[in-house]
């Protein structure tokens, strides 16, 4: 007979159900609810500890989040992913499977899902999703799906990849090898694959064409079409479309650009004048070797930014009432410092007949101009001429860096991956290299950061250690194996893996791994049932951490990048988890004969 839990144990369970209404109801900002979680642990124990510990140990509990390896590691993995966004370094992977996107945006997301889930096989879980993030971070901005809809599906088939090998994730290692210890023979890399792989493919469809459906267009951009500037693109030498006609490169062009006047043949010197998008004025740029100010003028920015350490910035500025610059044309303006680069026109007030549509008209009040250079630049411009300042101002990538943080990048992963050295070090290592190389700045490294995940991994670690701490993970077991005697095999399977789900969800991979193995051997036992296939539903329900963002550390990754809420990851994780634990239950138990 199983009495009542300890008093520490049904308070841990108290306060992290508190934790999970607070989130799933989302009254309060995810970060309040996370620090008050954290102060009500810290009161709690320092008011009554846990026995056999003194009040400082329960701070200790609370507050050792903020200094826990784990959000050490999201911290850096976020400073390396924005070194490879800030360099431009996955542009060229991004515009490869953008061509793949583009012939059709559910083939573009079910070759990345599936490419996703076969690096996971074999690295882990954690680089592969950091690689990818800033890649689908471009192709949203390219015109593919908003992030927000891509993440958290390609995030849930890095999970079920990783879930398919002993090497895929920690866990899995965590698992087999307390399995091991108990005396379970230890299991071969593929040992368990081809059940995992079934499985996924029975829910592929689901994360494939149903969930993006379930989740928000978070993008800026939503709701409205971005802007286009008449811009004036100058050919270079060295433009690979030299002699081939106009109408031919027209085809070629990206989305986002058209040809105002389509010329004979593409020749060096040429001044094509288009109307663009400022992200398609920059392809087309790149793909016909031009500029859309002249040459020596984006040179001399480009010289000046990398030799004071600075960067690049596009920016949109409005011409005001009192503007120097209304009524005079952009060669005739006399700016300097910064380069105009296209101008979107204002519509024609009142009788006043429709201007030329060039970028060598008269500007007039209520134009936009298209501006680069640097930061201190564009404010000295925009103040010295009446402009408005825009929101949505934009560095370029500093492509010189490009190389240098894909090899950190790179040498990071592999360490971690061949478990040379642990990933919070080569992730923290990483980070460091980024700013010592400048591919981050460290005095932008903010815009690297989100608070949020910040606060609610530190908040996440500590209802874990309290649920693990208090007994009230063992108090659960306990009740899990008194309720399932005399059950088919295969109810057992789906009970203790949702068993196992409910813990890795709410407190840790670590805590379900380290309760549920044990159990797993104790059910075995009283039940007379082979141990392999319970332990293996441990493992599965470990990996099985889609329901909330606190459950494994790339769902925090994900959040910032897709800006998720709580409820986001309840709506698509549950359906997710209920057809995992359904299929893996029925393919172990013909499996293994239950």
């Amino acid at each position: 007979m199983i009495g009542l839990p300890t008093l520490h144990a049904a308070l841990a369970l108290l306060v992290a159900t508190g934790m999970f209404v607070a989130f799933a109801t989302n009254r309060f900002r995810i970060e309040i609810i996370s620090l008050m979680t954290i102060g009500v642990i810290a009161l709690m124990l320092y008011l009554f500890p846990i026995p056999g510990t003194a009040p400082k140990d329960g701070l200790a509990l609370a507050f050792g989040g903020f200094g826990h390896t784990a959000l050490i590691t999201i911290s850096a993995l976020m400073v390396m992913g924005r070194g490879l966004v800030v360099t431009g370094a996955l542009q060229p992977a991004a515009r490869a499977l953008g061509s793949v996107w583009r012939v059709n945006q559910h083939l573009g997301l079910l070759v990345t899902l599936g490419l996703a889930m076969g690096a996971s096989m074999v690295v882990n879980d954690t680089p592969v999703l950091v690689l990818l993030i800033p890649i689908m971070v471009q192709l949203a901005q390219s015109g593919a799906m908003p992030a927000s809809k891509t993440l958290i599906p390609l995030n849930a088939a890095i999970l079920i990849g990783g879930m398919a090998t002993t090497i895929g994730t920690s866990t899995n290692l965590l698992v087999v090898s307390i399995a091991a210890d108990l005396g379970l023979p230890e299991l071969s890399i593929f040992h368990f694959t081809h059940i995992v792989m079934i499985a996924a493919l029975i829910c592929l469809p689901y994360i494939w064409l149903i969930m993006p459906r379930l989740l928000p267009d978070n993008s800026v951009e939503a709701g409205h079409e971005p802007r286009r500037f008449i811009a004036t693109l100058r050919i270079g030498t060295s433009s690979s479309y030299l002699g081939e006609t106009g109408e031919a490169v027209a085809e070629k062009l990206p989305e986002g650009i058209d040809f105002m006047s389509t010329p004979d043949t593409i020749q060096p010197g040429g001044r094509i004048p288009v109307f663009a998008t400022p992200e398609g004025l920059r392809e087309a740029a790149r793909k016909l070797g031009a500029t859309a100010a002249p040459r020596w003028l984006i040179e001399r920015l480009h010289r000046d930014t990398a030799k004071a350490g600075d960067d690049l910035i596009e920016a949109e500025m409005a011409l005001s009432a009192d503007s120097r610059l209304a009524g005079r044309t952009l060669q005739t303006a006399g700016i300097k410092g910064v380069a105009v680069l296209g101008v979107a026109q204002a519509p024609s007030r009142g009788f006043a007949p429709p201007r030329e549509m060039s970028a060598e008209a008269r500007l007039a009040e209520g134009d936009i101009l298209l501006v680069l250079g640097r930061e201190r630049d564009l404010q000295e411009f925009a103040q010295a001429e009446s402009l408005l300042m825009l929101d949505g101002a934009k560095p370029l990538p500093r492509t010189s860096k490009a190389l240098t943080a894909i090899a950190i990048m790179g040498t990071a992963v592999f360490l971690a991956s061949f478990g040379i050295v642990p990933i919070a070090i080569s992730a923290l290592a990483g980070a460091i290299a980024m700013f010592i190389t400048k591919c981050v700045h460290f005095d932008k490294v903010g815009r690297a950061l989100s608070a949020k995940v910040i606060v609610l991994v530190a908040a996440s670690i500590a209802i874990g250690r309290l649920i693990f701490d208090s007994g009230a993970a063992e108090y659960m077991g306990q009740l899990l194996a008194a309720g399932m005697a005399g059950l088919p095999g295969s109810i057992v399977l789906a009970m203790i893996m949702l068993f196992v789900t409910l813990l890795t969800n709410f407190a840790s991979n670590a805590t379900a791994a380290a309760v549920g193995t044990p159990i797993a051997f104790s059910l075995a036992g009283q039940l007379g049932l082979p141990v392999e296939p319970l332990v293996l539903a441990v493992l599965f329900g470990c990996n099985l951490c889609y329901a909330t963002p606190i459950a494994y550390q790339t769902n925090m990754l994900i959040m910032a990048e897709g800006d998720y809420e709580f409820r986001d990851y309840l709506r698509t994780g549950i359906p997710l988890v209920i057809l995992m634990v359904v299929s893996l239950s029925v393919i172990l138990s013909i499996t293994y004969g239950l």
